[in-house]
């Protein structure tokens, strides 16, 4: 009985293979998701473009925008995103998280479409913002994302960051810091929604001056005790400048148990989200079917390429001729 040929074997283990792959089970596993809230800060600030995509300018809100959209598409299936906006006091649900597999296109597409119009206010009290936004994760059962470049608008009073009535910790999550480090200026706009220059000095207030005045205003050029406890004249500074604030949002991480990392891309908050917020263990199943298909297949390419090769002729055996004397 002959032996069969070797390409012939190939041919006969490439079709075992793939009747297993046709029949191949799904198996349970088990996965990781994570349910977060994203809360985007749409206030004027974000509208400063220190960001550049393909190489020509953007704001901070479009920024945010495309890299919260990649984050979306980099979760695992079984995790939730919903998404609120930021602006003036107060966080706003938009909906509450939904699965970012099964319903990624308006997911998507409502991330696209957050607009700094959505702002109905021109204050921007950050600490107040945040504090609201972790108000609602928590009932919600999910972990925060805050996006904002930490301007406050108007900046914060001498007594400082107004004090956080929730349990620190309680909630998990990331502050998002957005923005350069350089100072630019603020684009401003007109009651119809176009641009029209830049804020300057006198635009925006540069000192709050609500409360008790800061240490040693006693010093300062036309203080009154009862008149004018700030001094006798206008305050100045760089606050119709804007740059990411990160010494404010890292001590608002610190006083509201989150964790604070500055903008970056969908890979590296994809890894922060991974290391501060809940892994949750969710139901999946594992489709067996690949390995014996791709085992088959890679047999079927070495079977044509067997039958590409040219075949071996035999030698012809050398002949003796005989002499006739």
């Amino acid at each position: 009985m002959r032996r069969p040929r070797p390409r012939t074997l190939l041919l006969a283990a490439a079709l075992v293979l793939a009747l297993a792959a046709a029949l191949a089970p799904r198996l349970a596993t088990r996965g990781t998701a994570f349910r977060l809230l994203a809360v985007v800060d749409v206030t004027g600030s974000m509208n400063v473009r220190d960001y550049t995509q393909d190489g020509r300018p953007v704001s901070r809100l479009d920024e945010v925008k495309t890299t919260l959209r990649a984050l979306a598409a980099r979760l695992p299936c079984g995790s939730e995103l919903g998404l609120a906006i930021f602006t003036e006091r107060r966080s706003f649900l938009l909906f509450e998280p939904v699965a970012v597999c099964a319903d990624f296109a308006p997911l998507d597409g409502a991330i696209a479409n957050l607009d700094w119009r959505m702002a109905w206010e021109g204050d921007s009290y950050i600490a107040f913002g945040l504090y609201s936004g972790i108000a609602l994760a928590g009932p919600l059962g999910a972990d925060l994302l805050f996006f904002t470049d930490g301007q406050e608008a108007p900046p914060l009073p001498a007594s400082g960051i107004p004090p956080f009535e929730g349990e620190a910790g309680a909630v998990r999550g990331l502050i998002v810091g957005v923005g350069g480090t350089t100072p630019v200026p603020i684009p401003k706009f007109d009651r119809d929604g176009r641009e029209v220059g830049f804020y300057g000095m006198d635009d925006v207030p540069q000192e709050n001056r609500h409360g008790l005045p800061p240490t040693n205003s006693e010093l300062r050029e036309g203080f009154h005790a009862r008149n004018a406890p700030w001094g006798g004249e206008a305050a100045s500074g760089e606050e119709h400048l804007s740059a990411v604030r990160t010494e404010h949002l890292e001590a608002l991480a610190a006083k509201t148990g989150l964790a604070y990392v500055p903008l970056a891309d969908a890979a590296a908050l994809a890894g922060s989200v991974a290391s501060h917020a809940r892994p949750r263990p969710v139901p999946g199943t594992w489709d067996s079917a690949p390995l014996p298909a791709a085992l088959a297949l890679a047999l079927l390419m070495a079977f044509f390429a067997a039958e590409a090769l040219p075949a071996r002729r035999p030698h012809p055996h050398p002949t003796t001729r005989t002499r006739v004397s």
